[in-house]
């Protein structure tokens, strides 16, 4: 059936003024937009949504989705679909699931137990996909949300060089190259790193280089979790913006914040060196998250060296009352490459979620709060934790600032991007409330951003770094993936101490012309699919 969206503001993705208008959609697309004082389109037979009050946007599109198994696992995605999401990309920070073998598999599903969730002995989800192209076509069995997806280079060192510390050789470099050149052909949009994350981060920049010249070659673009938010931040950055010259490869900066004591302030000198690469031709944008804290898991804190050999190996170093003082020492003493070169301060280390239920009273605690409840020195406590655990610890980690966050949304090459964990007792609220929180407490509180500015910063832009020609934009024959919300009442609705709320003030999502919200509820429609790259485009 037809459907006609009346006398709704469009807020058309742009950047430019919002306008009234008719909107109708037939087949999954936009096919007539009827300004105010126009004839109404002709329209007969359709269903008819009376959208007064509430402004139509493109659907918005979620540049860092950790959603990998979620989508699986709970295909309705109420998590992402309530906020007016209707793509994600994934594969992110270097870890994922595709391309693998078995072996790869089960150490990349251990690694990231914390994220998604899928560990040993987690039968939710059939992994009975191999490849980035099998994993995809998983996807479009039916989700409620559309996906992209990242070559994770973590995983592809993981399958060609393990989890040694020290350079690929030139044949394990070729094999690498190979297993992300299948991945871009079988529709990956690009190439992602963590490079705080063991295997990915044991690689030298010589060998990131070569692997985003196949990522170049395809028109792909490269996605790092860089080496520090913390200490040697700057650093950090203008490694990623040469290695993206050196290999003439697009840049896409991931959660690109200024985090920890020694940044505060800061955010406004990392925007004066992506605005000088800008200036001299650089193709980069980046996205961030409305919020200070960060979240990963506890593990990841740790030294680089402590994991080499993988999960088992970093365990049996723990285990080591030796070895762990060694960790403890670098970890709060010298700062661990782990904790991006800064000291750990457990007051800032908060559970967010253990993947044994047992070990649930550690949960919205800090580290130095479970400590000084059970009389003992903070490492203590974490490295029982860890143990305990199986090294499935989700954290939120309490070192950003708003000034920075506020000061780097407002860039000309931001997007938006949850970073959503949605793993853990106690989530970050990011994974529920990020889109509307941006629209709520960033545009209409506090004005950071215009309304407009607002949609197109998590609609358009996103969709132009993705080479989508058919999304992110309200425009006669684009894809029907759309959001209706009331711009005085929109608000994320998760909190610190509620994170799985659903917002408010999104009573419609729709994508590819139909609903999965209507009138405020999740429907059961699984409309999404995977979004792949044509190859070489």
């Amino acid at each position: 059936m037809d459907l006609l969206i009346r006398d709704t503001r469009v807020v058309d993705g742009s950047g430019g003024p919002s306008y009234r208008a008719d909107v109708l959609i037939r087949d999954g697309r936009i096919t007539a937009i009827r300004r105010e004082g126009d004839p109404a389109p002709a329209a007969p037979g359709a269903r008819v949504v009376d959208a007064a009050g509430l402004a139509l946007a493109p659907g918005f599109i979620d540049m860092h989705a950790h959603s990998d198994l979620a989508l699986l696992r709970d295909p309705g995605h109420e998590a992402k679909a309530a906020q007016g999401v209707t793509l994600e990309v994934l594969g992110q920070d270097g870890l994922s699931y595709a391309p693998v073998d078995d072996a790869t598999l089960d150490g990349v599903r251990r690694a990231i137990n914390g994220w998604n969730g899928g560990g040993p002995g987690d039968d939710s989800v059939d992994f009975d996909w191999r490849t980035v192209g099998e994993y995809l076509d998983r996807l479009d069995r039916g989700i409620a949300v559309n996906a992209a997806y990242l070559v994770p280079q973590g995983t592809v060192r993981m399958a060609v060089v393990g989890w040694d510390d020290r350079p690929a050789t030139d044949d394990e470099l070729t094999r690498m190259k190979r297993l992300v050149a299948e991945g871009l052909e079988q529709g990956a949009v690009g190439m992602s790193s963590g490079l705080t994350y063991t295997p990915g981060m044991y690689a030298p920049q010589a060998e990131l280089t070569e692997l985003c010249r196949v990522v170049a070659s395809y028109g792909g673009y490269y996605c790092p979790h860089h080496r520090s938010y913390g200490a040697g931040a700057l650093e950090a950055y203008e490694e990623m913006v040469r290695l993206s010259r050196d290999a003439g490869c697009a840049l896409h900066l991931a959660h690109a914040t200024m985090n920890f004591g020694v940044n505060k302030g800061r955010g406004g000198d990392l925007l004066a060196l992506l605005d000088e690469a800008l200036d001299q031709g650089a193709d980069i944008s980046l996205d961030t998250y409305p919020y200070t804290p960060g979240s990963t898991t506890l593990v990841a804190t740790l030294p680089s060296w402590a994991s080499e050999g993988g999960p088992d190996a970093l365990l049996d170093r723990l285990r080591d009352d030796e070895t762990a003082e060694r960790i403890r020492h670098h970890l709060e003493v010298e700062g661990s490459d782990g904790c991006h070169g800064v000291p750990m301060e457990w007051e800032t280390i908060e559970i967010s979620g253990t993947a044994d239920p047992a070990l649930g009273g550690y949960v919205g605690k800090t580290i130095e709060q479970s400590a000084k409840e059970r009389g003992e020195a903070p490492w203590v406590t974490a490295r029982a934790l860890m143990i305990a655990d199986r090294l499935g610890s989700t954290i939120l980690q309490h070192v950003g600032h708003e000034e920075n966050v506020r000061t780097i949304m407002r860039h000309r090459v931001h997007t938006g991007g949850s970073d959503g964990i949605l793993q853990g007792a106690k989530p970050h609220p990011r994974a529920y409330g990020t889109f509307p929180h941006y629209l709520g407490r960033y545009a209409r509180e506090l004005g950071v951003l215009s309304l407009e500015e607002t949609v197109a910063h998590l609609t358009s832009r996103p969709a132009a770094r993705l080479r989508l020609p058919d999304r992110g934009l309200v425009r006669e024959g684009y894809r029907a993936d759309l959001v209706l919300f009331d711009p005085e009442t929109v608000a994320a609705g998760s909190t610190f101490e509620a994170p799985r709320t659903l917002p408010t003030g999104i009573p419609y999502v729709l994508i590819d012309g139909r609903f999965v919200i209507e009138d405020g509820a999740r429907t059961d429609v699984l409309a999404g699919r995977s979004v792949r790259r044509t190859p070489r485009s």
